[in-house]
């Protein structure tokens, strides 16, 4: 029973996001928002579970992977669509008005975070550390933009809404993110880890610097941090991948 606790909590974060693609299709999308942070929490728990159980089931493994293919490739790629659709009726954009099928690169969501779980479970350079963005922070962009959207009144020491809403209400804006941040699943960039090996800060800077920023951020603007700390995660990735590289390079 020990090494089935992992895969009940795999199955339970699937539940939830095929309950998230109903209510999607029932353009509750802040519920649906809110069951997919259940399933990131999920996702979480069933890795944590495995090791502290000290569970190796190789089948477990294949579970996590295909829910991870629902809850974070599926169910945000059709969250996004409708939510894109809800802001391009209450804020046209031109250029979606004349070109409706813009709103089908969507569809790269689920496409390439396919191509990104595959790759995952076969890279060995993986284990450590990710190359290219992570389907669970992909997914929690567009998630937590849509949670944003609907509930701008969440309380702040900061507000930052004059600058937040205007970007996540603009169905433009969102379409662009969905493309450059769906190649990023993708993209040969080393994405450095946040897991802690230690209690020792000169073995984990790198990772304790970002979670401190990030508690730091949601203590002072709320949820709004979510997305905003995603694209400082990936830039600040992208900006280690080029120092490292420079420093490799014979002067």
């Amino acid at each position: 029973m020990k090494n089935q606790i992992p895969n009940i909590i795999s199955i339970i974060s699937l539940i939830l996001s095929c309950l998230a693609i109903v209510l999607v299709f029932e353009n509750k999308l802040d519920v649906a928002a809110y069951l997919l942070i259940g399933s990131c929490f999920c996702d979480f728990m069933d890795g944590f579970t495995a090791r502290i159980l000290k569970v190796n089931n190789p089948i477990g493994k294949e579970i996590d992977s295909l829910v991870d293919m629902v809850a974070f490739g599926v169910a945000p790629g059709m969250l996004l669509f409708q939510f894109t659709k809800l802001l391009q009726e209450e804020n046209p954009v031109q250029l979606i008005t004349d070109y409706p099928w813009l709103l089908y690169f969507i569809i790269l969501i689920p496409i390439l975070s396919a191509i990104r779980l595959a790759k995952f479970n076969i890279d060995t350079r993986q284990t450590r550390s990710f190359i290219g963005l992570a389907v669970p922070a992909h997914a929690s962009f567009y998630i937590f933009s849509v949670i944003i959207y609907a509930h701008p009144d969440l309380p702040k020491i900061i507000d930052v809404n004059s600058l937040v809403i205007p970007i996540v209400s603009n169905p433009l804006v969102m379409l662009t993110f969905s493309i450059l941040l769906s190649f990023m699943l993708i993209a040969e960039v080393p994405m450095f880890s946040i897991k802690v090996k230690n209690l020792k800060w000169v073995e984990n800077k790198l990772p304790l610097t970002f979670l401190f920023l990030l508690i730091a951020l949601l203590i002072l603007i709320n949820l709004v941090a979510m997305p905003i700390i995603i694209v400082i995660y990936i830039i600040w990735s992208i900006i280690l991948k080029f120092r490292n590289k420079s420093n490799l390079e014979p002067s």
